[in-house]
């Protein structure tokens, strides 16, 4: 039995069957002849505008009918479905499910022919429509299997107002934060806060940014390829010291290992820390819990070593992808949509309605939120990008990773140590001879 159907299917019946699929030999709505079915997870940015898209589409295609679903755990429907062989003809499963294991079973369909052909409008390749870099991270073995539509860039938040209040100005390197916390902690405010329970949040954040600034992005990519030493080099333990630094100089807030993502972004939305590490999507997760005025939020990217390696414009980003499964009924209809949704209108749409950057060229020219300016001007001054992949790619190196670092932050182990850890459980992943292997190319 197939890998990812082996670890799948003890559950799957039960689970297909209490979802109600399947009963008395009918079928869902949304397996109606003509019905193009699209499961979407219903994450910060709702559902709402993909609804308003299907609708649109259907105008555009008389006689199509879309019927979009999902929730907050989509995911959790998506797998049976998946091992069934009864999946949607357009999928976006969201942060919950690794997409990896659906290319290695042939559960998706390859997307380069549709690629090379036209866009929605307008003469060219539908390929030449996304940033090059952000439509590079869904492919393996040469061909093209996931395509992004939002993106996410990972950096540091600020208060303007709470600075400007102050004097205060965002560092840009090790010794301005240096500097800066200290002032920060003189004035009784935590000058970083960061979401303890889920220690990606600090890879992120302080981690793989300062591994990057003082070993350049090659650094990192070497850690990803599983290149012997790559988890254990100077760079890592020079960035591990750094975190190790902050910590012991009482610049982290106390309690924040212990807190979730929410908890420690309502410290800093309340005012009792001055900057979190945290993606772009920081504003639409905490959009109610905002202050109705004197609080303005702001983005900068991590601050760099003094005298680093590393590109200062090199910049972290993530996508979660949309895939086109291949036993899905309607695949040239799923294509069409997609694209349709891809348009340069519908993307500035997007960005607009839902305050996000989407991989769509020019879709940033759209009226951007305040909160965004800084992340679009970062990711058009980028030299290159980088993309934490590994935690998907070998997800036992990628819990290791977290609880190492969990570890680091609670000061359980040493730099040194910390680096070791890391190598060991890269020894793994290089020794896991059932996991395909991934390489990260330049």
């Amino acid at each position: 039995m197939q890998r990812w159907i082996r670890c799948a299917a003890l559950a799957a019946s039960a689970v297909y069957l209490a979802l109600g699929i399947v009963s008395c030999g009918g079928k869902r709505e949304s397996e109606k002849a003509g019905t193009l079915n699209v499961a979407a997870f219903k994450g910060g940015y709702g559902l709402d505008f993909f609804e308003d898209a299907a609708k649109e589409f259907e105008t555009e295609r008389p006689g199509t009918k879309v019927k979009v679903w999902g929730n907050p755990r989509v995911w959790e429907q998506l797998r049976p479905l998946f091992v069934a062989g009864k999946p949607p003809d357009l999928a976006y499963p969201g942060w919950g499910m690794d997409h990896w294991p659906l290319v290695y079973e042939n559960q998706l369909m390859p997307l380069d022919e549709a690629l090379a052909g036209k866009p929605w409008s307008g003469e060219g390749k539908w390929a030449d429509t996304f940033e090059p870099a952000l439509l590079k991270l869904g492919q393996h073995d040469g061909k093209q299997w996931m395509l992004p539509y939002f993106y996410n860039i990972n950096g540091w938040w600020y208060d303007k107002a709470l600075f400007a209040k102050h004097g205060w100005t965002p560092p840009k390197t090790w010794s301005e934060l240096l500097a800066l916390c200290a002032k920060i902690k003189a004035a009784g405010i935590a000058p970083i806060t960061y979401q303890g329970k889920y220690p990606y949040y600090a890879l992120h954040g302080f981690l793989f940014p300062w591994i990057v600034s003082a070993g350049g992005i090659q650094a990192f990519d070497d850690m990803q390829n599983l290149k012997p030493g790559a988890w254990k080099s100077a760079a890592v333990i020079r960035a591990a010291g750094m975190i190790r630094e902050l910590a012991d100089k009482g610049y982290f807030q106390s309690g924040a290992n212990g807190m979730s993502h929410t908890e420690s972004q309502m410290e800093f939305v309340n005012g009792r820390a001055a900057m979190i590490p945290c993606g772009t999507w920081l504003n639409s997760e905490m959009r109610e819990q905002l202050p109705k005025s004197g609080f303005e939020m702001a983005f900068f990217l991590p601050p760099t070593l003094d005298g680093g390696v590393g590109d200062p414009t090199n910049i972290d980003i993530g996508i979660e992808p949309w895939v086109v499964p291949a036993k899905g009924k309607n695949h040239q209809t799923a294509i069409d949509f997609y694209k349709y949704m891809t348009s340069l209108p519908k993307a500035k749409q997007f960005v607009e309605r839902k305050g996000t950057l989407t991989a769509i060229k020019g879709s940033d020219a759209a009226k951007l939120p305040s909160y965004l300016v800084e992340p679009a001007a970062a990711f058009r001054a980028s030299k290159a990008i980088w993309s934490v992949e590994y935690i998907q790619w070998y997800p036992k190196l990628g819990t290791a990773s977290q609880n190492a670092t969990a570890a680091l932050l609670a000061g359980t182990v040493t730099p040194q140590e910390y680096a070791e850890r890391l190598e060991a459980a890269a020894e793994l992943a290089r020794k896991d001879t059932e996991t395909p292997r991934h390489t990260v190319t330049r």
